[in-house]
């Protein structure tokens, strides 16, 4: 599929029934090219269907986790928290100190020996796994927490209140690092990551701040752009997005590992404003920083062992093959590939449709929000989403070479 063009890729999977829609926004560094491409509809609750446009409003699921990032480190720059201190975790996370770290057994605990920060959480090595992807973990959470009634809701600090699985530093893992890092950021600002992300991430670019919200989303104009609000999904929970699990309907407050909904137009906005690094939302030393791996040398072995086992497939989201590294916020690629991903791309995406690239190397960003049909057809996404990737880039070869000496 790699080799596909995204047009008739996507327009014969909608025909098929495979897909619904896609909005897919991509620029390079001074936002002379831009390609915007929406094709297929959403359905409202009315059953009515209306044409995608690039102001829907999207589920971003682990999209989130960019634009959490960007906030915690907003507070970073502001002074409020540190980047390698153990004491923004001590001061503002208790809970996270002195966390046990559980053996395979799903019974062992042993203590952890150092400490984490957030340089951990914001880069996936802080030994926090989420439970669903290690059946021990799980376990253990069966034994030791009280079940969640129905239509109750937890916290961060209750939903995420297990122990770890490796010390920290010492690997890497997916998990629910950037909803503490979220958590984190409300404890030392007094505010909410929501007000935060409204404020200090969509005023700048000039982001509607109706256009970003944590679930649930408000607003009868806002909502009446949700493409996860239909009969298929009349809680608006992003059920498509996400396979049809339903952590939205569990999660109280907001959660910087999945729960912002914003719109494709706004997103890529703060793609090209770190891929200008134009100092609208962070400091530009700050930006670099983001863009340095930071699994260290301790953590490097057992990451690749992650990154290149059984499930690696999921979180390489479509590196497979290129040396990989992560950064903050994202994947980030240690070598480039012709006419693709340069050295240093971030990369990351959301659920099973949703997808991000920043590549300052050649100067390009972009996103493909896929609108799933239920049942999701896995496969069927996971090849769209890699023509998106590959694609882009001979679009943009093509549009440099038709302004070549204009530029």
């Amino acid at each position: 599929m790699a080799e596909q063009t995204i047009e008739p890729a996507f327009e014969a999977a909608i025909a098929a029934s495979k897909i619904n829609g896609v909005i897919i926004c991509a620029t390079n560094t001074t936002g002379t090219f831009a390609y915007n491409y929406t094709v297929g509809a959403r359905t409202l609750l009315s059953g009515e269907s209306l044409a995608h446009k690039l102001d829907d409003i999207l589920y971003l699921a682990s999209g989130t986790k960019l634009i959490a990032t960007i906030a915690v480190l907003q507070a970073i720059d502001d002074g409020h928290l540190s980047l390698d201190s153990p004491e923004s975790i001590s001061k503002f996370a208790p809970e996270l100190v002195d966390k046990p770290i559980l053996f395979p057994d799903g019974e062992t605990l042993t203590p952890s020996t150092k400490a984490i920060t957030l340089r951990q959480l914001l880069s996936q090595t802080s030994g926090l796994a989420y439970h669903f992807l290690f059946p021990y973990l799980s376990s253990w959470r069966e034994k030791n927490e009280t079940p969640l009634q129905p239509g109750h809701r937890r916290p961060v600090e209750k939903a995420f209140a297990y122990p770890l699985i490796f010390n920290p530093g010492t690997s890497w893992t997916y998990g629910p690092n950037y909803d503490w890092a979220g958590r984190i950021l409300e404890r030392a600002t007094n505010t909410t990551l929501g007000k935060h992300v409204q404020e200090r991430i969509c005023k700048p670019l000039g982001i509607p701040t109706s256009d970003a919200q944590f679930y649930p989303v408000k607003g009868d104009e806002a909502r009446g752009r949700m493409v996860d609000l239909n009969p298929s999904d009349p809680e608006g929970l992003g059920l498509a997005v996400v396979g049809g699990m339903e952590m939205n309907r569990r999660s109280e407050g907001d959660f910087g590992g999945h729960g912002l909904f914003m719109t494709a137009e706004g997103y890529v906005k703060v793609l090209k404003s770190l891929l200008a690094n134009d100092g609208k939302l962070l400091k530009k030393e700050t930006v670099e920083e983001m863009f340095s791996n930071q699994i260290g040398p301790e953590a490097e072995d057992n990451a690749k062992a992650v990154f290149d086992g059984p499930t690696g497939v999921f979180y390489r989201v479509g590196t497979e093959g290129m040396k990989v590294g992560h950064g903050l916020g994202g994947l980030l690629t240690l070598e480039g590939a012709d006419g693709w991903y340069g050295e240093r791309t971030l990369t990351w995406g959301g659920g099973l449709s949703f997808a991000w690239f920043i590549d300052r190397t050649n100067g390009l960003c972009g996103l493909c929000a896929i609108q799933a049909s239920m049942p999701v057809q896995m496969q069927t996404l996971t090849d769209l989403k890699n023509t998106f990737r590959h694609d882009i880039y001979r679009k943009y070869d093509a549009w440099k070479k038709d302004n070549q000496g204009k530029l």
